[in-house]
């Protein structure tokens, strides 16, 4: 058993905003190794081969991590290509050596039928009747089957990833999904964070689905922003600029109880850290927070 730990660079991309040209990906690469991360994210490089992939991320000393697709795998009309997608990004990793990919349904701009809101409006405030359609849950289901069949055919196992803002956001919404999936070929990959933001208890998620779990993102927030922005109803944006999001350990997750189970059920993967938006200075400081933490807990 062991854990890999890698990031998500999401939080280096708000400065990169700000300063384009001051943040090449050069530069993000040596601070996620600065801050002491094994790997990185990757999904496919355009122009590079599997290989050369491995070669440049080993150049700063990191090796390529679990990638994200993200889809409406709810839309029928969509699946022979996103099946094919999913294909060959998990050929791709498997050459890179990965053995991971998060699969996410997306939707930010899906519609609820009960208020004509969109998911990214609802978020982290998600009602009955703002969600998918029992067709599109079975569509979805469908779809997502189908993936972690062509994936696991390459090696590879098709992970689906919760996120607030989106169609899959809350445990009941995880729960409805995971009955009408085929879970001989599908997995998860939960993002601990979203899900605390979603108000499901993040141990007991774990608890309930620790064998089923492959690879995760590791988020926190903090819970007194969370619960200002429910009560408000806030939008997504709203939220990440008050600062839901906090570096591990600063929020709400009970990691060393997350990690305890992961060490129960045997967990051999990546767990990549992750801080959307961070009210920090920078980037490497946020993520060096982070892996220090996770270190505390011999991770």
């Amino acid at each position: 058993m062991a854990f890999r730990v890698g990031c998500v660079p999401l939080n280096w991309g708000q400065f990169k905003r700000q300063a384009p040209d001051e943040w090449p990906e050069e530069r993000i690469l040596r601070e996620v190794a600065q801050a002491g991360f094994e790997g990185v994210s990757s999904g496919e490089r355009k122009g590079l081969t599997p290989e050369q992939t491995v070669e440049f991320f080993a150049g700063f000393g990191l090796k390529p991590a679990p990638g994200y697709y993200g889809g409406d795998f709810w839309k029928s009309e969509l699946r022979e290509e996103q099946v094919e997608t999913a294909r060959r990004m998990a050929a791709y990793s498997l050459a890179m050596g990965v053995s991971e990919l998060f699969v996410a349904p997306s939707g930010g701009d899906y519609v609820s039928r009960a208020n004509g809101q969109t998911r990214r409006q609802l978020a982290g405030h998600v009602g009955s009747g703002d969600g998918l359609t029992d067709d599109e849950y079975q569509i979805l289901a469908d779809t997502l089957s189908e993936i972690g069949h062509v994936t696991l055919e390459e090696g590879v196992a098709t992970c689906i990833h919760n996120h607030v803002g989106q169609v899959i956001e809350t445990r009941e919404e995880v729960d409805r999904l995971f009955e009408l999936v085929n879970r001989n070929v599908v997995f998860l990959g939960p993002d601990t964070g979203h899900l605390a933001w979603a108000g499901a208890d993040v141990v007991d998620f774990f608890d309930y689905y620790g064998s089923d779990i492959k690879s995760v993102h590791l988020k926190d927030v903090h819970e007194n922003v969370r619960a200002e922005g429910a009560a408000a109803a806030w939008d997504y944006n709203t939220f990440t600029s008050r600062g839901v999001f906090a570096e591990l350990g600063e929020g709400s997750v009970n990691f060393p109880a997350v990690f305890d189970i992961l060490r129960l059920h045997a967990f051999d993967g990546w767990v990549l850290s992750e801080t959307d938006v961070t009210q920090k200075a920078t980037a490497l400081e946020s993520s060096t927070i982070s892996r220090n933490y996770l270190k505390t807990l011999g991770i």
